[in-house]
């Protein structure tokens, strides 16, 4: 028996010299071919090491509980699988391609016609089809299985290219047997060769004994989905020559030969095994987390922590809290308890934006790093957004995690290294495994951090959307900054946590807080997905109910729910710390704003004025350094270079984040004018807040950067007098004749950004803040849950004058939110279907590829396409180089100012740096005849030495030039950008 799991001996010796003939590989430029039953052997011992060594124990549960023996059917049945995924290369269809290996089969009875005289006719029959349907004729003629039992088992081998199979494309194939079989004396040759071929396989991995049993069976779709993938994993992984080499090299090995020196080459890191952390909920944050000394654990992670392991299994958590409550701790906390349940393999932490994917991978490694069962122990990590490898922290995991050669299919890679020579090991570490570094596989490594898309696309009709299936089916999910997703993007997420509940995957959802209703709907999606898969569900009264019901309003909150089972809430106690904010009015004038300003900072102090569009934010940091100088005035968007962002947000944190580490806070006065970059993410702390007025929970988060932290004696004697009360002025809206009956008028760029009924809502309920002054404080946090249902609930709001534009307002915000929700549907895959039914279609009219590029965001998204460019610097001598202020890296090397030869491929180094240059225009050039312009300009810089596999870094990009004063001309705009202010666009009036 060898080590690719119960495969008994050798399918050669099964086999007549016809069905030995058939070929499955061939090297064009190097000559060389595998034959059909070698690969079957390859991929089906792959299958079986993936299974024993690779998959989490969770999803080979999955898999067993639905077949009569359980794990003693589940493994051959995957080995199975993988082993005649190619039998549809047994056929003329596929086999007439290469006129010399074709002879070869002729001479063995295989009659076929040529390539060209078959033509486009034998598309219809693609090898992945053409075995499913040969599979299914031999089941149901061999085995007596009825043809409504095959497709939920061929589906696999169908779908193995990474679309499963639509109706009418199997009805073709029926209709034209003469792509699976010549028609005449060879016909019988192709049918005995065929049946022989799943004959041996059959006995060569177990099944035959097996076939009669699983006739009755009826998978559940995400089944038919796992055995999907795994089929393409080990089909991918047994196709790489450097691991399998090809005949005539590679046939004096035997299987087992060939199976031990290629899994040694490619070194897959195991599972994660969690175990459930004994000791209390404090014990487990001591040893998880650095706790400064004397601290403990708050009331809400310790209640996750006791709901996690007292759970009749695991499911959903939705914890809702106040910023700094410690939630995305507690989230890691509950995601190994989860994993130890469960038998998850690994955690998917998904966030809002590139930028909070970055600041949360460090944590996510500091925290593996103390993890039992990983810390000592190789496991593969990565950073999943489509700028992750200019990320400092995960291209150090790179350097470490080897390489292997020409076994990525997704992505070129160096084919002069040997896999066994020159790969560097990495012994017992985290790193970023090379084979696992492909767009399409790097969501398969164990622990993932990455943007909301990530997880977004599980729920798009594209191309090998089974592995993503994969991938995320094994790990536990985390969900940060929930209420950040708009209608179009939460289309998606429902129906990926029905699919994820159908999986029965773990998942923590993470907000400061939810609408009630939007909370009912998550849960709703994840218990019906996980329902009883009969293709009937239940009414929601009775899937999701609200047990321990708390008040409407409840805060902090906990809410669970199992697969299948009614919901729960919780209402654990608040953190001790209360903060009292007064709210005001401040009317919308630089000049005002400016004044105020000056009387608040006369005893010094620091101000955060967080605008809604970058426009604003420039527009009031130029007034306000006419007040205060530029010295004294920081500017934060989302329109910086990555690096110079980066930078902004490292240099916010050293100067107004916690006491311990923000070394650098001003002594005197000074301002941060920000957008919403300042709403997530940021632990920054400051004494006065002005906002432009926003949808109430972003509000919320807003107020949490002010007083977050404790200063001195009472928490607030280091703060300057005037500002030790907390006060939040809020702006950006004409509010009239500040009369409570007047409705206020938000700016038009606000109204752009939420649309004006949410900031009318959002109003209505501050209004008794505002008007009570000092005697009406905003009470953070026993207030949020009140104001954020008060201001998303079903329910009126504000004075009875304000009834009318609020009525109007929501026509327009309801009519908005259904054509989002239809828009998204488009591509959005389907509901589960019930047990038996095949995956036929499942992703048919979709979108082909996504992945997280700007076109694969736009389709989970709302809004217009953006352009990404990459900025450089053009001397008046015509020479490019990058940006003349980068800083050193970390290792101390100059990024400034480096050479970019037009003629030849920069430095990898250079480029590299170049590239840590990208900018996503703003929205004036997302139109798509500025588009259109824009892109047709920026080709101009089109130069052909930065193209190619020499130029990974470069190639394809959009380059931006900027002159020595760094301007440009751009689609009729005129773009100015400095590191201190970013990119202002102004109109070109030339």
């Amino acid at each position: 028996m060898s080590r690719g799991g119960g495969i008994r001996s050798g399918l050669l010796g099964r086999l007549g010299a016809p069905a030995r003939s058939v070929w499955a590989k061939h090297d064009r430029d190097g000559g060389g071919w595998l034959p059909l039953w070698r690969h079957m052997e390859d991929s089906a011992a792959v299958a079986g090491l993936l299974w024993d060594e690779w998959l989490p124990a969770g999803l080979r549960r999955t898999v067993a509980e639905v077949l009569p023996w359980g794990e003693s059917d589940a493994r051959p049945l995957v080995i199975w699988l993988a082993g005649v995924h190619d039998i549809g290369k047994a056929t003329p269809a596929f086999a007439c391609q290469v006129d010399q290996l074709a002879d070869v089969m002729r001479a063995q009875g295989l009659e076929m016609r040529s390539s060209r005289a078959m033509g486009a006719e034998r598309r219809i029959a693609p090898h992945g089809l053409a075995g499913q349907v040969l599979l299914g004729e031999w089941l149901e003629e061999r085995h007596g299985w009825t043809p409504a039992r095959t497709g939920q088992f061929t589906v696999a081998v169908g779908g193995h290219h990474g679309v499963p199979p639509e109706h009418g494309q199997i009805k073709a194939v029926y209709e034209h047997d003469e792509l699976l079989r010549t028609p005449g004396p060879s016909s019988r040759v192709w049918r005995q060769v065929q049946g022989e071929l799943l004959d041996a396989c059959a006995a060569r991995f177990g099944v035959g004994e097996r076939l009669a049993a699983w006739r009755t069976v009826r998978l559940p779709q995400p089944v038919q989905v796992l055995l999907t993938a795994l089929v393409i994993v080990s089909d991918w992984i047994a196709s790489s020559p450097d691991l399998f080499p090809y005949f005539p090299d590679g046939a004096s090995r035997s299987g087992e030969e060939r199976l031990a020196a290629a899994w040694r080459a490619l070194e897959l890191p195991g599972p994660w095994q969690a175990e459930e952390p004994p000791g209390s909920a404090q014990e487990v944050f001591v040893s998880r987390f650095r706790l400064p000394g004397g601290a403990e654990v708050r009331p809400v992670q310790e209640h996750a922590v006791r709901l996690a392991r007292e759970m009749e299994a695991p499911g959903l958590m939705i914890i809702e809290a106040p910023m700094g409550e410690g939630k995305t701790e507690a989230a890691l906390a509950v995601a190994e308890i989860f994993a130890a349940r469960s038998g998850a393999g690994g955690v998917f932490f998904a966030l809002p934006t590139m930028a909070t994917g970055n600041a949360m991978f460090p944590r996510l490694l500091d925290w593996l790093g103390r993890l039992p069962g990983v810390a000592g122990v190789r496991r593969s990590v990565h950073l999943a957004h489509s700028k992750a490898a200019l990320n400092e922290d995960f291209a150090g995991l790179m350097a470490r995690g080897g390489r292997v050669a020409a076994v990525d299919v997704d992505a070129p890679v160096d084919p002069s290294r040997s896999p066994r020579d020159e790969r560097r090991r990495a012994g017992g570490e985290l790193v970023a495994h090379a084979w696992l570094r492909g767009r399409k596989k790097a969501m398969l490594a164990s622990f993932v951090a990455g943007t909301i898309d990530q997880l977004l696309f599980m729920g798009l009709k594209s191309r090998h959307l089974a592995l993503r299936h994969l991938a995320l089916a094994g790990k536990v999910v985390v969900i940060d900054e929930a209420h950040a997703y708009d209608t179009y993007m939460s289309v998606y997420l429902d129906r990926v946590l029905s699919w994820l509940g159908a999986y029965r995957v773990p998942v923590v959802v993470l907000s400061a807080t939810l609408p009630a209703a939007r909370r009912q709907e998550l849960l709703r999606a994840y218990a019906e997905g996980g329902g009883d898969g009969d293709g009937a569900v239940a009414p929601v009264a009775d899937h999701v109910r609200v047990r321990n019901d708390a008040r409407p309003s409840a805060y902090p909150l906990i809410s669970t729910v199992v697969p299948g089972g009614a919901a729960r809430e919780y209402t654990p106690q608040a953190s001790g710390r209360t903060t009292d904010i007064v709210v005001e009015r401040l009317d919308d004038d630089p000049a005002v704003l400016g004044d105020r300003l000056e009387s608040e900072l006369a005893g010094g102090g620091c101000v955060l004025v967080v605008r809604n569009t970058v426009g604003r934010v420039l527009e009031t940091a130029r007034a306000l350094r006419d007040r205060f100088g530029d010295e004294d005035v920081t500017v934060a968007h989302s329109c910086f270079v990555d690096i110079d962002r980066a930078a902004k947000d490292s240099d916010l944190l050293e100067r107004f984040g916690p006491p311990e580490k923000a070394t650098r806070r001003p002594r005197g006065r000074h301002v941060v004018v920000a957008s919403q970059v300042a709403e997530q993410s940021l632990d920054v702390d400051f004494d006065l807040l002005v906002s432009d007025l926003c949808p109430v929970d972003l509000l919320l988060q807003r107020m949490g950067r002010l007083h977050r932290h404790q200063r001195g004696a009472a928490g607030r004697s280091e703060r300057p007098a005037r500002l030790r009360t907390a006060r939040c002025l809020l702006t950006g809206a004409d509010w009239a004749g500040r009369a409570s009956d007047d409705v206020p008028e938000p700016v038009r760029g606000s109204v752009a950004v939420y649309g004006k009924y949410l900031l009318l809502r959002s109003a209505a309920v501050l209004l008794p803040h505002l008007e009570g002054g000092a005697e009406r404080p905003v009470r953070l946090p026993s207030d949020i849950g009140g104001l954020v249902q008060g201001a998303y609930g079903a329910g009126p709001a504000g004075p009875a004058s304000w009834a009318g534009a609020l009525r109007d307002a929501r026509v327009r915000f309801e009519k908005h939110g259904a054509d989002q929700a239809e828009r998204a549907a488009v591509f959005r895959l389907g509901d589960v279907g019930r047990p038996g039914r095949p995956l036929f279609g499942w992703v048919a009219a979709g979108v082909g590829d996504a992945d997280d590029s700007r076109t694969g965001r736009a389709q989970v998204r709302d809004g217009r396409e953006s352009l990404e460019v990459v900025v450089v610097q053009r001397r008046d001598d015509g020479s490019l180089v990058t940006l003349p202020w980068l800083p050193p890296d970390r290792k101390g090397r100059r990024r400034a100012g480096l050479d970019l030869p037009r003629d030849q491929t920069p430095t990898p180094f250079a480029a590299r740096t170049a590239a840590s240059c990208g900018l996503r225009l703003p929205l004036q050039f997302s139109y798509p005849e500025t588009m259109d312009r824009a892109i047709e300009e920026l080709e101009r810089t089109y130069l052909p030495a930065w193209q190619g596999k020499d130029s990974p870094w470069l190639s394809d990009q959009l380059i931006l030039t900027l002159d020595e004063d760094c301007r440009t001309r751009l689609a009729g705009f005129l773009l100015r950008y400095s590191p201190l202010d970013g990119l202002e666009v102004t109109r070109d009036r030339d």
